[in-house]
């Protein structure tokens, strides 16, 4: 499989990355006309609250430092965090008329093909949890029961990144349930107990992905775990618009992919847990299929099939920098062709 540096020898890429006080008031003492013991006490009690006062006033402005302090430290933490591979290799330099935050972009149509926006679709970079697309289609493929109750365990902690879960160790689900969690919520533990209990083991199982991408032709792809944890996790824009369009034929994943929210007994507790996309409870987006994912290396992507303009799309966005960036940009690519000439004959290559 070719490497990022491999595809993009030859290119252009100009310049560097960079990794980059008011007092408050107090009783007046007691009126003069009080013998001397009474003015005298009333004078200690105003001494006494004034002190109070102060020692109040001092730890307010010491809880106000520590947390402007705490905040500074966040700032200085987020301006030092790692560069995506993306930002690393350059293809932010490269400028598109739509100003996407995405370093990767494509958008085929599903029934002919046809590229309506390309940008640096030749870049090979981590997934992050698109991963779980592949991880979802193997589970379904697989046959196995989707009602077999399956256990999280120590196996399924992130020793990746060191992110936590809802899905404490010791939860029982059934296999459907970890599955819709997997693709709706973006459930990493969920996603490593389902390829835990594949046939073989999660080493077969990580074959069998591998496997199964080169039988769709995805030769830019590779996975070494069904998480997206990894930052080995990588494919191409257009491989993954090749798994967008098979996983899109599955019944079962388009409906647990694009749910709003569902309700999952942990234990006594009943706990809601919600899609990673925003963009499935707006009314302006048919959307058939959807995964998202983010950790650091891979910036935040987004792959969907969704219905606009009057045709079938598939959506593929890479490497976006900022929280709703990816939102963004697929809220720029839906009006741009809402206002394409119907099945226009030029795409719009980067």
């Amino acid at each position: 499989m070719k490497t990022v540096a491999q595809l993009l020898m030859g290119a252009v890429v100009s310049g560097s990355i960079l990794l980059m006080g008011s007092s408050l008031p107090v009783e007046s003492a007691q009126a003069a006309t009080q013998n001397t013991s009474k003015n005298a006490k009333g004078k200690s009690k105003t001494a006494d609250k004034s002190q109070a006062v102060k020692a109040g006033a001092k730890s307010a402005r010491r809880a106000k430092s520590v947390a402007s302090g705490r905040k500074v430290a966040a700032v200085a933490a987020a301006a030092v965090a790692a560069p995506s591979f993306g930002q690393l290799y350059g293809l932010h330099s490269v400028d598109d008329p739509l100003d996407l935050k995405s370093s990767v972009a494509l958008v085929m149509d599903q029934d002919t093909n046809e590229v309506l926006l390309a940008k640096n679709t030749q870049a090979v970079l981590p997934i992050a949890s698109i991963t779980k697309l592949m991880t979802a289609l193997l589970v379904v493929e697989g046959g196995q029961s989707l009602d077999e109750k399956l256990t999280i365990t120590d196996e399924d902690k992130d020793t990746e990144k060191g992110t936590g879960s809802r899905l404490a160790i010791g939860t029982t689900l059934t296999r459907g349930e970890l599955l819709h969690l997997a693709l709706m919520s973006s459930e990493n533990r969920a996603a490593s107990a389902l390829g835990r209990n594949y046939p073989g083991g999660l080493n077969a199982f990580v074959t069998a992905m591998n496997q199964k991408a080169l039988s769709l032709g995805m030769t830019d792809t590779h996975y070494v775990e069904p998480t997206g944890l990894s930052s080995r996790n990588q494919s191409s824009a257009k491989d993954l618009a090749a798994l967008v369009k098979v996983a899109h034929e599955v019944p079962l994943l388009r409906e647990f992919s694009t749910s709003k929210q569902a309700q999952v007994a942990l234990g006594h507790r009943q706990v809601m847990f919600r899609s990673t996309n925003g963009l499935v409870s707006s009314p302006s987006w048919d959307i058939g299929l959807q995964k998202t994912g983010f950790i650091n290396e891979a910036g935040r992507c987004m792959v969907m099939q969704a219905q606009m303009a009057g045709r079938k799309l598939i959506m593929v966005l890479l490497d976006s920098t900022g929280k709703y960036s990816r939102i963004g940009d697929a809220e720029r690519i839906r009006k741009w062709m809402m206002n394409q000439p119907a099945h226009a004959d030029s795409a719009g290559r980067l």
